[in-house]
């Protein structure tokens, strides 16, 4: 076993990636930051040239797509800013927008340390219904007023697991032993914001029940949750209350 790292061994330079309210603070700054780049000059004031940027919006702003970035800032900071002050005494570290080589940011990693690691993805795909293909182990997007399926590219369900890999590869950014970085218990979480939902036909044994919650888990390199918006808060405190 590899020994934890304690306060005496840390780097003297060492600083955690944005988390908590310091990088809630700076969405907050991306947001009326764009909103006003937006107001003033349309998308042609987005680019780069004789621009001064401010820090919040050059960390979160420039992670996502263009035609996102407004409605993704927006729901991490709502997100974010609610799973902090839920478990704040709780020791929690919330650390929005981690960048990912060849995959999208890990929305949210949400951390207690040394006790149960979570990685959210927030998605939305309009009024429509998300279905798992049990048999390919894919999600797929419906439309409610067709009977066709599309299927959901990229991946969310292998997104995450990517991303718990790359922790296992990234743990010195969190100073984390080997141990903890792949010992910890860890949720993967799919999070559908509105009006996007699960369609309610999947089938009893994809359910899961986490404390009193009843949830789908979907198989994919591994297993993740796929919750609501507002299921969200409550999901974390069962997941937290089955390592505490």
């Amino acid at each position: 076993m590899s020994p934890m790292l304690t306060v005496k061994d840390l780097p003297s330079d060492f600083q955690l990636p944005l988390h908590n309210q310091a990088a809630f603070e700076k969405i907050r700054e991306a947001i009326d930051y764009q909103s006003t780049v937006a107001l003033a000059a349309g998308s042609l004031a987005l680019g780069t040239g004789g621009v001064v940027h401010p820090l919040g919006w050059l960390i979160f702003g420039l992670a996502y797509k263009p035609l996102v970035v407004t409605q993704k800032l927006a729901r991490l900071e709502k997100l974010g800013t609610s799973i902090f002050h839920e478990f704040e005494n709780e020791g929690v570290q919330v650390f929005p927008t981690l960048p990912v080589e060849n995959n999208n940011p890990i929305d949210l990693f949400v951390r207690f340390p040394r006790i149960t690691h979570l990685f959210i993805s927030i998605r939305s795909k309009g009024d429509r219904e998300i279905v798992y293909n049990e048999a390919r182990e894919t999600l797929q997007v419906k439309r409610k007023d067709k009977n066709g399926l599309k299927l959901w590219q990229p991946c969310p369900l292998v997104e995450l697991a990517d991303y718990e890999k790359w922790l296992n590869k990234n743990r010195d950014k969190f100073l984390m032993s080997s141990r903890e970085a792949q010992k910890t218990p860890t949720a993967k979480v799919l999070v559908l914001w509105p009006p996007t939902k699960a369609a309610n036909t999947h089938n009893e044994h994809l359910y899961s029940e986490v404390g009193s919650m009843k949830i789908l888990a979907f198989r994919r390199k591994g297993t993740a949750f796929v919750i609501q918006e507002e299921e969200v808060t409550e999901f974390v405190r069962a997941w937290l209350a089955k390592y505490k």
